[in-house]
């Protein structure tokens, strides 16, 4: 291996420091401390110089074994970021042009006792530039990000993460450096380069195979024979092949019939069953003597993606099954969780999955922005039941298809799909991020006459290259085009669907932040949900990390700074307006740490309306839609400290949303809304059984902490994964049984309760926005804190209902059991999870609690 410690030097040479590899320019300058924080106040463009310039990584090392002993060497790197000529001894061996791709370079003639190595880097944002000029043919849109970004321009030009020239969440860092691993490989006669288990479930034997793939280089000038054992002892299964390794790059595919008297247990997502896998060991014994043995972990599922007629609806159903069971999807979108992927770490990313899975959530969607992620992110979601929706790394945008991109592109899609194929959470493979809606709704001005040329590009690209080459690896998982895309509808349109956001096929993206989304009309009926979502802020203690005082506004230049949503800060003021009073306080850091807070209840309150309003129809049909069967919202994470549509802060802080998506993925949940001045309530359950339970409602006046009036509707069916309707009332008859009630004076809560301690989450339903709220008097809210075990106790009093009571223990890592709660008795614990130690005392001093009142 040659991780570990280099030079790296400026272009001129001027600046010449150590250098860690993996790892980056950015994040290398930072640890010599030559730079600041790159994510403080305004860093990003003063640092804009670091990307212009070109940087040169080099190191000598000794060979670690006898040169003349070895038939082929070779130097190979996991990833490089992303333009550079690589040089060894002062031959160069060849250049990199794509961030996605394994470079391996045979270097058996050149690698002597010591050796130096170098890897010379391009400007990434010279090079974009100076491919967008050598375009001949037409132009290629979008040129450059919108200025509210301030980001660099032709990002679609160069195989590199694609939001790393900016995004509407992120800065612009487009880094230079080895972000993989880098290694020297040395053998003899045969070498093993991917290896991959593939499960397919045969349904007239009723018993599973596996396909094992492994892909050879093959040095010796004839054929290798030998003998190959696959063993699965928890499955009674031995198998032994008899192979010949043919000179060159080849591949050999065996399959493993699993012992039929075996007990196979499928893997499940998380909340439908376990995640079983099973040890494997292969055993290639050939007869130049050399043995390689090879273990690996093997999990059995399938996965359909469903698109079929649906009685009393046009159009086509778009739902997953997994080993032959519908699974409402619940989950969100994910993207790179640092501008530096060398500071990404297992850590980070179990901590970010983990809240993924304990908010109940069972999918997320790799978007196509980013990076195809590491192995260890795919590892943790096979672990943990998190099923992946895996784009391809193209996103809003065209792209060039010239021979030499094509070429680049095909390298890498067969490299990503072979090193991932083997990972059962992955369940779909698709082509790219709304580059479909793009040129459908034409969202880069393209003359009428010039569009045959883009939708040809389209279908070179993703058809004729992209899913020609997943079809030929990888034949155990679905593939789409495009997301939004209408499925086979735009299959049979020619891949283009005239309007890839039609609610009755494929999978619909939707943002609206001008409507009230308290309003559940304004939602798309779509198939399947794959992004919707509001912005808030981070909190206050994310913030103040890469701030000064006088930052602390909102409405200060950092604040607009940071906002690469055009409008985002205004458009998220109107949402708050629409229901709760804006901050007024004379204090002006007060005033921001409120309207933090609002952003964040609002965030909530709206993906919670819109997330129960694609759970609620995913059993009915209404006007020919519905049948959702998949609700992701965007985002997950976050790459920066700033305002985002991000659940979890950077650094993995859990907003009030994450805490509200905990209730709103729930298993088993109530969920009400109003049509017609009539309250529906429905049961959700994702359960795969029927139960009989208790719909209990209570309704409060919001003076007082006794409830007005309480109703328990008992034996109320809810059957196995569907939303029912359990009940239903005129709000006017309802408030006339509630005696002196009236929509501004009272608000309803609501659960399901059944046998052996089966509960869902106590929902809430207001019946008017709360600016109006009669009756809501400000609260003493406190709290005591004690730690039991390895986790602390918080009890809270209040004196009266409180909405949104929300703690926040400042930078102390940890995420609390239930946060931003309707609180409507005088006591409820709840519990802290710590991730790091901390003690009762450094809880009760960083502890702030707020409620809705609190904001004056």
């Amino acid at each position: 291996s040659l991780r570990g410690s280099w030079r790296l030097r400026s272009g001129n040479g001027s600046v010449s420091l150590r250098a860690e590899v993996p790892g980056c320019v950015h994040t290398a300058l930072l640890r010599r401390g030559l730079i600041q924080d790159p994510y403080y106040r305004f860093n990003d463009v003063m640092y804009r110089w670091i990307s212009l310039d070109n940087w040169t990584y080099s190191r000598t090392f000794k060979t670690p074994f006898d040169v003349r002993k070895w038939q082929k060497m070779n130097l190979v790197f996991e990833g490089v970021d992303t333009v550079a000529q690589i040089l060894l001894n002062n031959v160069t061996l060849g250049r990199t042009d794509n961030m996605f791709n394994r470079y391996s370079f045979d270097i058996t003639s050149v690698i002597q006792e010591v050796n130096f190595v170098e890897v010379r880097f391009l400007s990434a944002v010279s090079y974009a530039a100076e491919q967008s000029r050598c375009h001949k043919a037409h132009s290629i849109p979008p040129a450059c990000p919108p200025p509210v970004q301030k980001g660099e321009c032709h990002v679609n030009f160069i195989r590199k993460e694609q939001c790393s020239f900016s995004w509407d969440w992120g800065p612009s860092f487009p880094t230079q450096g080895i972000w993989k691993d880098v290694r020297i490989e040395a053998y003899n006669y045969y070498h093993l380069i991917y290896f991959s288990i593939t499960p397919f479930f045969v349904k007239s034997a009723q018993r599973w195979y596996l396909e094992v793939e492994s892909i050879f280089d093959v040095v010796s000038s004839k054929p290798i024979a030998g003998l190959v054992t696959v063993n699965i002892p928890k499955l009674q299964t031995q198998q032994m092949f008899s192979v010949k390794l043919q000179p060159g790059e080849g591949s050999i595919v065996l399959l493993v019939n699993i012992n039929k008297s075996a007990a196979v247990e499928a893997w499940w997502p998380n909340g439908h069953g376990r995640q079983t896998g099973y040890n494997m060991t292969t055993t290639f014994m050939m007869e130049t003597g050399c043995q390689i043995e090879k273990f690996s972990k093997v999990y059995f599922r399938t996965v359909e993606l469903v698109q079929e007629p649906i009685p009393g609806s046009p159009g086509l159903s778009f739902y997953f099954r997994i080993n032959g069971l519908p699974i409402f999807i619940k989950g969100s979108n994910w993207i790179p969780a640092d501008s530096f992927q060398d500071r990404v770490t297992y850590d980070t990313l179990r901590l970010l999955l983990k809240s993924a899975a304990d908010a109940n959530m069972n999918a997320l969607r790799v978007w196509g922005g980013g990076v195809y992620e590491q192995d260890e992110f795919y590892d943790i979601c096979d672990e943990m039941g998190i099923m992946v929706w895996q784009d391809f790394m193209f996103a809003c945008a065209l792209y060039p298809t010239n021979q030499n991109y094509l070429e680049s592109v095909r390298a890498e899609v067969s490299h990503q799909v072979r090193r991932l194929k083997s990972h059962p959470s992955i369940i779909l493979w698709s082509g790219n991020n709304e580059n479909e809606a793009a040129i459908a709704s034409n969202w880069f001005s393209i003359p009428s006459p010039d569009i045959g040329l883009y939708i040809q590009d389209y279908v070179t690209l993703y058809v004729k290259n992209i899913r020609e080459i997943v079809l030929s690896e990888d034949k155990s998982r679905p593939f789409v085009a495009s997301s939004p895309t209408n499925g086979l509808e735009s299959v049979k349109e020619g891949w283009l669907s005239w309007d890839p956001y039609d609610t009755h096929y494929g999978d619909t993206h939707f943002y609206d932040y001008n409507s009230d989304c308290w309003n559940w009309t304004v939602y798309p009926k779509t198939r399947f949900a794959s992004e919707y979502g509001f912005q808030s802020w981070p909190s206050f203690s994310t913030i103040e990390k890469v701030s000064s005082p006088e930052d602390w506004s909102y409405t200060s230049n950092f604040s607009l700074h940071r906002q690469h949503h055009e409008g985002g800060n205004i458009q998220m003021l109107q949402e708050i307006g629409r229901h709760f009073k804006l901050p007024q306080s004379p204090d002006p850091v007060k005033q921001f740490k409120d309207m933090i807070y609002l952003t964040q209840v609002m965030q909530a309150q709206c993906i919670k309306t819109e997330t129960e309003f694609y759970r609620f129809s995913q059993s009915e049909i209404i006007n020919g839609e519905g049948h959702t069967m998949g609700a992701l919202y965007w985002q997950l994470n976050d790459i920066w400290q700033a305002p985002s549509w991000a659940s979890l802060e950077y650094g993995g802080k859990w907003k009030l949303l994450h805490y509200f998506a905990q209730n709103f993925f729930a298993p088993l949940l109530p969920v009400a809304y109003e049509e017609k001045e009539m309250l529906h309530i429905y049961g959700v359950s994702d359960l795969h059984e029927d139960h009989k339970l208790t719909l209990r409602v209570f309704v409060h006046a919001w003076s007082s902490l006794e409830p007005v009036c309480t109703l328990a509707k008992e034996g109320v069916t809810v059957e196995a994964q569907s939303a029912v309707p359990i009940y239903k009332e005129s709000i006017s008859d309802f408030l006339e049984r509630c005696r002196n009630c009236t929509r501004k004076s009272c608000v309803i809560t609501f659960c399901l309760v059944g046998e052996d301690g089966l509960r869902s989450p106590t929902n809430h339903y207001f019946l008017s926005s709360l600016k109006d709220a009669v009756g809501l008097e400000k609260t003493q809210l406190s709290a005591s804190v004690s730690q039991q075990d390895d986790v602390y106790i918080f009890v809270l009093q209040t004196t009266a209902i409180a909405p949104f009571v929300t703690l926040d223990v400042g930078s102390i890592k940890g995420r609390f059991s239930d946060n931003g709660f309707l609180m409507t008795e005088k006591k409820k614990m709840v519990v802290f999870y710590p991730w790091e130690p901390t003690s009762v005392e450094e809880l009760e001093s960083s502890l702030i609690l707020t409620s809705l009142l609190d904001v004056v």
